[in-house]
């Protein structure tokens, strides 16, 4: 069973870093210095676990933006991101916030889509991987 926690940096980095690094920095190359950055610290962080072991991560910015979702490569297609971003949009949802943004790897499109995430601008390069932006009214 899936068991997502929303918590402040200071309670989620020593869970959300490890998978974060592993994910971005490890598999996709990003480099090790830009990926903490000072929006940690300002926003909200969900933290997955399957059998009390943490697999996944996001974040929910100040200004509506979800980032930073990973899920360890094997843990995905078991719900993880899905019950991770509904958490982070009902998050938004509850504080107030009529939409949010999110920066989707390409790859990731039809998972954001099947959410209800519309592609708004053209594709563009961060970290060396093509991105997407999407937007969900809420």
């Amino acid at each position: 069973m899936i068991r997502i926690e929303l918590l402040p940096w200071d309670r989620a980095r020593e869970l959300a870093a490890p998978i974060r690094f592993e994910v971005f920095v490890r598999e996709q190359r990003v480099p090790a210095e830009i990926e903490l950055d000072a929006m940690d610290a300002q926003s909200v962080h969900t933290i997955a676990f399957l059998e009390e072991m943490p697999v996944g991560t996001g974040r929910l910015l100040p200004d509506g933006h979800i980032g930073r979702m990973a899920v360890l490569k094997a843990h995905r297609n078991k719900g993880v991101g899905a019950a991770m971003l509904e958490r982070l949009i009902g998050a938004a949802r509850a504080r107030g916030d009529r939409e949010v943004a999110l920066a989707a790897q390409v790859q990731a499109v039809p998972f954001y889509r099947a959410h209800g995430f519309v592609e708004e601008g053209a594709e563009y390069e961060e970290a060396g991987i093509r991105h997407q932006g999407m937007r969900l009214a809420l």
